[in-house]
């Protein structure tokens, strides 16, 4: 897993060969997103996508975005990563 906790939050650096894989990516993040009602900070651009997860009501990293963490990892197999 390339997930990386610093700073009260997981985060995942993506590098993509170009910007529409980079959209494809981070359109592939908002179903699970939505079916867990639990939602990242995308930032997305040419070649990069990167996922911040944080449960800001409980001021950290809990399982609820370690849950997403991994499901997010399911759809990202999808794209080879």
């Amino acid at each position: 897993m390339s997930w990386i906790e610093h700073d009260g939050a997981l985060h995942r650096d993506i590098k993509t060969p170009d910007f529409m894989t980079s959209f494809n990516i981070a359109s592939a993040v908002v179903a699970p997103a939505e079916a867990l009602n639990h939602h990242p900070d995308i930032e997305f651009g040419w070649g990069y996508v990167h996922i911040k997860l944080t449960t800001h009501d409980a001021g950290g990293v809990t399982d609820k975005d370690k849950a997403l963490a991994k499901q997010i990892d399911s759809a990202l197999k999808t794209f080879g990563f």
